[in-house]
This record gives structure tokens, C-alpha cells and sequence, in this order.
């Protein structure tokens, strides 16, 4: 049992008519496991094939195909318990989920219900307004996802692609302790993150790797403080689940009008129905999609087919010996090691892509530099072009040459924008670039003095002004800038600006 700091959360309040309400959210995340075989199946799990060509027999439940376990499918498990900070059940088991739905073709699914894989654990979830909380987690099992029903291609048919069944699902449940429709947004991007960095799942919630069932309910400001003293859900209020949300922007909406919709009833004096609802984002509404199931309904029993899983130890910590740096402590070192902001340091570390790129450009020289260049210029035009930083036309090395003719006094800041600019669009070594095309920075001191000698010789009242308010010198600055085309180094222009004036 993980000795877990719980700090009660600001709830999300909403005014009804009668009274002040506050919303209960709990999550199950279902996230598909990265591995190019199913769970019980050796048939691949490519995205995109053509429809039913990644089935094999078991998949198809044909008679007499037994399922085999995927090794590779319990450690991508593992390795997300452990990223979770949760604890690893060395015995587990799997059960049958029996219900009837055209893309299942066994009739049921396997899962585990009552001994789990993985158990409490925990997820530091970053709000808004500057706060960091732990979100708890109860629990992750694994179980086989269902195939694809298929309804706009005939106005008389459906029609079933199997190429999902049997994927590898990790179902990560969620204690009752989400507050709000941004907590639960900023919840789902941690956990996606968290998996990213482990390389457990890719997180891509548009092919619907990484989806959520939402449960909502409301209660009366003070219940949620006497179920956390009692443990009685029944403070809570009756809970509804929206199924299948695979977007952070629509799981927030789903949530405000859920909850509204509650509240609308209990203060006409009705009662919340336990069902299950899907979302509308066209109408901005949810609808009744089923009454909400009880474990007894699905008639739950121990899958006769396979043994019950058992893991040592020692592999779990062999496990947990090769996890790679996670996002909180990467972005810890960012801070303490590269001195930058929380703001960039997060920034930063949001893809694991991005925070690889960063750690390229700045190994070696200024982080807050690095930082600048890769977050103001590079993610500002990757994000005009729509491009994402592994389409990036400018590499690390390249970036890191431009800031090393910055960090050199070869060129200016004014001159560096304009090389990130060739770079970007032509390609090309920095270093050469500046040398070929004459863009280096006039360092020579005596060439800068002559050029401004002219200019306050031909300005002689702009001198006295400038004598009589010291600010108005940026125009002499200026003016130097443009007749050296730029290439004046800044610093220098600045002194001897200063200088000349005062004498």
C-alpha cells in the first residue's frame, strides 16, 4: 500500500437555482499498450490496415483457439504501474466479462476484475492557477479491446472491423478525487505524458489509443469532506459515466453540461439514473445510451483458459531499473541544472520529443539561451507551418550552431533571427552560411566610431537633445544599426554612443 499525501482539491462549483453544487469526477482511462502484437494474439496491431486483415484465429474466437499471453503486453503494464508510483501485484488473474456486441465475436471479453496487475498509485496533476496535487489511482488492469461497429458506409447495414479486437488495453481507474472539467484535462495530459515518456502507449486520443469513460456526479458543498472522513460513496450522488471521450476539449464540455444536467434535475425534485451516456458535441448535450451495468450483470467468472499470472520480483525491479527520467524529475533538473523558468521547464518537457531536442540544442551551452531559441523561434514556426518538432527543417546541431555565433559575438541577435530564417527554409550549416553571405558582425571599433562621427555630425540637434534626456541616445543606436547594416555588434554601439554623448 503506497503511503499516498491526499490534499482535498478546490472543487468546481456551480450555481443552481435552489443551491451551490460541486462536481465529482473519477476517470477510466483506456489506454492501448505500444506493441506490435495483440494481448492473447500474435496478429499485429498496425493502425490503419485494411479492415480485418490483422485478425488472427483467436481473434476471430474460431472454435478451439486458446489464448496465449503476450509477455511484452504485462511488462508495458508494469513499466506504466511503476512511472504511476504503484504497487505491482506479483499474483494476478484473469476474468471473463460476458456481454453481447456484434464486434465482439467471442461474446466476451477477457479482463482482470477482481485481482488486478497493478494497484494504488498516484498521479501529480499541475493546475491552472499554479497548484500541483496528487490525483490517486485504484487500480490498472489489463484486458482486450473490442472490434469497430461500422455504420456510415450503407443506409441498410453495419458493417465490423476486427482489427482492434484483442489489442492490448490498459484500463487505469481513477479514484473520485477530479474536482473539475480542467482537472480532469490537465489529469488525462499527465497520464498521457507519464506513457509517452515510458513509451508504453503513443497517446493518440484521434485513432483512439488513449480514450476515457467519465463518471459525474454532484454534490451539496460538505458531502465530498464527509465521503473522504467515511468512505461512503453515497455523499457523493449517483454517478453517471460518459462513455468513449477521446478529446481533452470535449471531456471538458461533456463534464460542464453533464453536471448541469443533474443539477437541473434534482432541484426539480428528480432523481439521477446510474447509466451510461455519450456525448454530442454537435447538440452540446449527453443522451441515455444504456442503463449502467453492475459487475453481477456481466457475469464475471474466472477464465478458465488461462493460469493465473504470476511475476517475480526480481523482474519487476530489472523493470524499474531501466525506466527512463520522467517528466516531474526532467523537469526538476531543467530548473536546478539549466536554470530555467517553471513556465519553460514545462514547456519543454510537455513531448518527450521536444524535451530530446532541447537537451541536444543546450548540452554543452547557455539552457536559458537554448531555451529561448528553441521555445520563441523554432516551437513559434513549427507551430505557424503546423509542423510538429520531429518535422522540425532545423536540427539540433544546426540551432546550436546559431546559438554558438551568438554566444561568440560572430553575430547579433538581429543577424541570428535572419540566419534561423535561411536555415530554416534552405538548410545548411550556420557557421558557412554566415561566412558565405558576409553576415558577420562588425566588431571593429574604429569602424563603428566612424560611422557614428558622421551621424552626430550631421545631427547636431539630436546631440543636444539627447545630452539634455539620455533616453533619446537609442536613436543614435539606431542609426548606427542602419548604416552598418545591422552587423554592428550592439554592445559596442551602446558604449560608444554613450561615450561620445557625454563628452
Amino acid at each position: 500500500m503506497l503511503d499516498l499525501t491526499y490534499e482535498l482539491p478546490k472543487p468546481k462549483v456551480i450555481s443552481g437555482a435552489k443551491h451551490d453544487w460541486e462536481l465529482v469526477i473519477g476517470m477510466e482511462v483506456h489506454a492501448q499498450v505500444s506493441s506490435n502484437a495483440k494481448l492473447f494474439s500474435g496478429a499485429s496491431t498496425k493502425f490503419g490496415a485494411e479492415p480485418n486483415s490483422n485478425v488472427a484465429f483467436v481473434d476471430a474466437a474460431m472454435p478451439g483457439m486458446l489464448p496465449v499471453i503476450n509477455e511484452f503486453c504485462v511488462e508495458q503494464t508494469v513499466r506504466t504501474g511503476l512511472g504511476l508510483k504503484a504497487d505491482i501485484n506479483l499474483w494476478s488473474a484473469f476474468d471473463r466479462k460476458n456481454y453481447f456486441y456484434p464486434d465482439l465475436p467471442q461474446g466476451y471479453q477477457i479482463s482482470q476484475l477482481y485481482h488486478p496487475i497493478v494497484g494504488e498509485g498516484e498521479v501529480l496533476v499541475e493546475l491552472g492557477d499554479g497548484t500541483a496535487r496528487n490525483v490517486r489511482v485504484e487500480r490498472i488492469h489489463m484486458e482486450q479491446d473490442a472490434g469497430k461497429s461500422i455504420h456510415d458506409m450503407d443506409p441498410n447495414m453495419s458493417f465490423v472491423d476486427l482489427n482492434r479486437t484483442g489489442v492490448c488495453l490498459m484500463e487505469i481507474v481513477s479514484q473520485p478525487d477530479i474536482r473539475g472539467p480542467e482537472e480532469a484535462a490537465a489529469y488525462i495530459a499527465k497520464l498521457r505524458q507519464i506513457m509517452q515518456y515510458l513509451g508504453t502507449c503513443d497517446g493518440n486520443m484521434q485513432n483512439g489509443n488513449l480514450r476515457a469513460d467519465v463518471n459525474v456526479s454532484v454534490c451539496l458543498p460538505g458531502q465530498y469532506e464527509k465521503f473522504q472522513e467515511t468512505g461512503d460513496f453515497g455523499h457523493l450522488g449517483t454517478r453517471c459515466e460518459i462513455k468513449n471521450m477521446n478529446s481533452m476539449r470535449f471531456i471538458q464540455q461533456a463534464i460542464d453540461v453533464e453536471a448541469r444536467r443533474q443539477i437541473a434535475i434534482i432541484e426539480a425534485g428528480g432523481t439521477i439514473s446510474q447509466e451510461t451516456r455519450l456525448y454530442d458535441p454537435d447538440k452540446g448535450e449527453t443522451r441515455s445510451m444504456r442503463s449502467k451495468e453492475e459487475a453481477h450483470d456481466y457475469r464475471y467468472f474466472p477464465d478458465p483458459d488461462l493460469l493465473p499470472l504470476e511475476i517475480e520480483q526480481g523482474w519487476v525491479d530489472d523493470i524499474a531499473a531501466k525506466l527512463p527520467e520522467l517528466p516531474d524529475a526532467k523537469k526538476s533538473r531543467f530548473i536546478s541544472d539549466l536554470g530555467l523558468t517553471d513556465y519553460d521547464a514545462s514547456v519543454l518537457t510537455a513531448e518527450v520529443s521536444a524535451a530530446a531536442y532541447f537537451e541536444d540544442v543546450a548540452k554543452g551551452r547557455s539552457g536559458k539561451l537554448a531555451a529561448n531559441w528553441v521555445i520563441n523561434e523554432l516551437f513559434g514556426r513549427l507551430k505557424k507551418d503546423e509542423k510538429t518538432i520531429t518535422d522540425s527543417p532545423v536540427n539540433p546541431d544546426q540551432l546550436g550552431g546559431i546559438i554558438d555565433l551568438i554566444a561568440s559575438d560572430a553575430i547579433s541577435g538581429k543577424i541570428a533571427k535572419d540566419l534561423f530564417e535561411i536555415v530554416y527554409t534552405e538548410g545548411g550549416d550556420p557557421a558557412v552560411i554566415v561566412d558565405e553571405r558576409g553576415m558577420k558582425q562588425v566588431t571593429d571599433t574604429g569602424a563603428i566610431e566612424a560611422a557614428l562621427d558622421e551621424i552626430i555630425a550631421a545631427n547636431p540637434a539630436q546631440v543636444e537633445k539627447a545630452k539634455e534626456n539620455p533616453k533619446l541616445a537609442g536613436w543614435f543606436v539606431g542609426q548606427v544599426m542602419k548604416a552598418t547594416g545591422g552587423k554592428a555588434n550592439p554592445k559596442a554601439v551602446n558604449q560608444l554612443v554613450a561615450a561620445k554623448l557625454k563628452g
